[in-house]
């Protein structure tokens, strides 16, 4: 592991389309609420936050897929999003989508690398 990276977790916490793992980045001087998500077999992380308005995206701590597990729900406003690049696919984000985080998967462990 390079002195950057940083753990987020254990690849096995990631089902594909299940629960995502909450992780905090340091940015700016400040702590920053992310996530990681596991979706067709690979793994994606972008900040806990709408594009629309700043409030977290999660239903309930990890619960970020809709019902059908195809996309990323904004918990309050509804809104859509890729999970494999954030694109905002319906809801009031007008276009922006969600802002995502470098991570990588190897050795069974999910890292997130230095911007």
């Amino acid at each position: 592991m390079a002195a950057d990276e940083r753990l987020i977790c254990k690849s096995e916490a990631l089902e594909d389309g299940g629960l995502g793992v909450r992780f905090v980045v340091s940015r700016w001087g400040r702590d920053e609420a992310a996530f990681a998500i596991r979706y067709h077999g690979r793994v994606f992380a972008y900040f806990n936050r709408c594009s629309h308005s700043p409030v977290e995206l999660d239903w309930r701590p990890g619960d970020f897929f809709d019902h059908s597990k195809l996309y990323l729900v904004c918990a309050m406003h509804g809104a859509l999003f890729a999970p494999d690049d954030g694109r905002c696919l319906m809801g009031r984000c007008a276009g922006k989508g969600l802002e995502s985080i470098a991570v990588e998967e190897r050795d069974g462990s999910v890292y997130c690398l230095p911007e």
